[in-house]
């Protein structure tokens, strides 16, 4: 089924972040390729987490510019959020013939944000199991899969104390952009959840 017209322009405008990201990344001086695919793999790996979580307190208007069920959508977003930041590190391990980028490191404090995308994946893997598990664990899968604000947070330190490329203004400005969007987005989404919860009590004051 084609899309609609915005759900067309949003995807445009979508897949103009991601060009513009590899452009910035591929123009800039040519270094190590294992570097290269890795730098690229960690921001559009990110973009697509920030995305994911921008959309969230918007599900009837994603339904109608996609024309298709937010679940889906979304879920899209994060199978790519998940993917690719896995491939991030196993590429760099491979250029570098060392495991121990996986490892992560808590102190001292500077160096624990530094590389504060070491904790960051596992807590995305965790995340992810809260989805999973939904149904096991109805208490607690929320809290589980909000560590993907977490997630994000880690990231966007890790890129802005040592990433290559968030040395650029264009990046440093739109991915920074991109987390300030989703901090809105989840302060949005827990203000939605307690007007509908408080939603009752307005209407039962009301009829008093």
């Amino acid at each position: 089924m084609p899309l609609p017209r915005a759900g067309a322009l949003l995807a445009a405008v979508i897949l103009a972040l991601y060009a513009g990201v590899a452009a910035v990344v591929l123009t800039a001086p040519y270094g190590d390729p294992f570097n290269v695919v890795a730098r690229l793999l960690a921001l559009w790996g990110f973009l697509a987490l920030a995305i994911a979580a921008i959309m969230t307190p918007f599900l009837r208007e994603i339904m109608k510019v996609f024309g298709r069920p937010f679940l889906a959508v979304h879920h899209t977003f994060a199978a790519i959020g998940l993917l690719l930041p896995t491939l991030h590190p196993v590429t760099l391990a491979i250029g570098a013939m060392n495991p121990a980028i996986f490892i992560p490191i808590f102190s001292p404090w500077g160096r624990f944000w530094a590389l504060a995308g070491r904790p960051a994946l596992y807590l995305l893997y965790i995340a992810f199991a809260g989805v999973l598990f939904r149904k096991y664990i109805p208490k607690y899968w929320r809290w589980a899969h909000g560590l993907m604000y977490v997630v994000l947070l880690f990231a966007v330190v890790h890129g802005n104390l040592i990433g290559t490329d968030f040395q650029e203004p264009i990046i440093w400005v739109l991915f920074n952009a991109l987390f300030a969007l989703v901090v809105a987005a989840f302060v949005l989404k827990r203000w939605q959840r307690m007007r509908k919860k408080g939603a009752p009590g307005r209407s039962d004051i009301s009829r008093a």
